[in-house]
């Protein structure tokens, strides 16, 4: 703890030169900068206050200690005492708060994402569920306040998705949703079944952080532009003009094909937003399998094949596999309550930072 602190006085310092910098009329009136400034501070606020907490509760138990060694009224030294008993069991929470606020931040966790389901074994019923999880996500999204909105989707004739993408924004939509990548296991009794038999099948999820023009710049030699008349519900507008745009990033072999909006410009903009995010991710996706490599206790956020989680709907039961959480409220989670699966999530991925950060200090 002790290296921790000395990196906190140090941060304090820094916070309260963002602070200055905020009340300075040349950062004030350049927009974009003081937005920057604004963030960092923002995001140092919490460590920062409770750093000053811990430090004020360690300058009051001094004192106590003081009053309790020189005092001579017993009221005083019993109150002191007290006070010390309170303020003596606060000191360790605030240390485990303090060290989780210090530990290394995803980049990506502030971003919004770019959320691909894909129905995968089991013919209907895979597409059928792949169909359940984006309802399930979409509304887990609007108990966080976050905003969905349908990207591409390719729906089958019994009512779910072969494919469907959508995206969504919002307040820390990638910290939260990112370990939703992987295979997504259900067992129920399919509507098709006549014999009331339990069937496997299983969906993917891909969770994509939204990338920025920054983040990636993409070789217009390297993608391969496609236009083709739009096919579907759309009335006279469909199938009169090649609105519809599939573009092909040469390197990679990653496709996208756009036809929901209503132009060949829109599409072509929303298709290399969407192909950006996937280049992009495709290449951090390799740099993150090497680094959970070496992190053998990481909870995997990459690899696509990975079985995350089984739904047993027979007994109403959820299942993580990378935590061993077994919950049975199933019917709660498909309608979006996860915060119990997620929060168990992020707390298992932060208890082994901290293993890993205690081995290092030793």
């Amino acid at each position: 703890m002790d290296k921790v602190m000395a990196q906190l006085e140090g941060l304090v310092a820094h916070y309260e030169e963002l602070q200055e910098m905020m009340a300075d009329p040349e950062v004030i009136s350049d927009t974009k900068r003081y937005m920057e400034i604004s963030k960092e501070e923002a995001d140092l606020r919490e460590v920062v206050q409770k750093y000053k907490k811990y430090k004020a509760n360690k300058k009051e138990i001094a004192d106590n200690k003081e009053i309790i060694s020189s005092e001579t009224d017993p009221d005083l030294v019993e109150m002191a005492k007290e006070e010390n008993s309170e303020l003596e069991k606060e000191l360790p929470e605030l240390e485990d708060q303090i060290k989780i606020l210090m530990l290394p931040k995803d980049p990506n966790d502030d971003k919004d994402i770019i959320m691909e389901i894909r129905g995968a074994a089991g013919g209907d019923e895979a597409s059928l569920f792949a169909g359940d999880l984006l309802r399930m996500y979409e509304k887990y999204a609007e108990r966080q306040g976050w905003k969905v909105s349908m990207v591409d989707s390719e729906p089958t004739e019994v009512g779910g998705y072969k494919r469907v993408a959508i995206m969504i924004t919002g307040d820390k939509v990638y910290s939260k949703l990112k370990y939703e990548n992987g295979a997504h296991r259900v067992q129920r009794i399919p509507v098709t079944e006549s014999q009331g038999r339990v069937h496997t099948s299983t969906a993917t999820v891909a969770v994509m952080p939204e990338y920025e023009q920054v983040d990636i710049d993409l070789d217009p030699k390297d993608i391969r532009v496609d236009v083709y008349r739009s096919s579907g519900a759309g009335g006279q507008h469909i199938n009169k003009t090649s609105s519809a745009v599939r573009m092909t990033h040469l390197p990679t072999g990653i496709v996208v094909a756009m036809q929901d909006q209503r132009s060949q410009q829109q599409n072509r903009e929303k298709a290399m937003q969407i192909l950006k995010s996937r280049v992009y991710d495709y290449y951090e996706s390799q740099n993150r399998d090497k680094y959970d490599a070496k992190r053998k206790n990481a909870v995997g956020t990459g690899d696509r094949s990975e079985r995350i989680r089984t739904y047993n709907y027979p007994q109403n039961r959820v299942t993580d596999h990378r935590i061993g959480l077994t919950i049975n409220k199933l019917d709660r989670v498909m309608n979006g309550e996860l915060d119990e699966i997620i929060d168990a999530l992020i707390l298992y991925n932060q208890t082994k930072q901290l293993e890993e950060l205690a081995d290092q200090n030793a």
